[in-house]
């Protein structure tokens, strides 16, 4: 176990916290239900990149074998991905 990866997932983890919450303070000036899913995605999609960062260095930290995770590279890249095309698609919604 090492004490500086365990420092940094938890840095990353109060990040998380800490963007979920600004994120969630954050209104959206639309009631189009449409909108109000793809914005919680979009704000669960945010704070779960710094979740999954944070578990990155929490499990290089404490798992013995960390290389039978490579898997887990394909977590914050899938993430991202949703995160991406939720915000592209809150921003080309049509007004209606």
């Amino acid at each position: 176990m090492s004490a500086v990866e365990l420092a940094f997932a938890g840095a990353l983890g109060l990040g998380g916290v800490r963007s979920l919450l600004v994120w969630i303070g954050r209104p959206l000036d639309s009631s189009d239900p449409g909108d109000q899913a793809l914005y919680a995605v979009y704000v669960a999609a945010r704070a779960g990149l710094w979740f999954a960062f944070a578990g990155f260095f929490a499990g290089y930290a404490l798992v013995d074998d960390p290389l039978r995770f490579r898997w887990y590279v394909l977590v914050p890249i899938c993430i991202s991905a949703v995160h991406l095309l939720a915000g592209f698609a809150l921003g080309n919604r049509s007004s209606n």
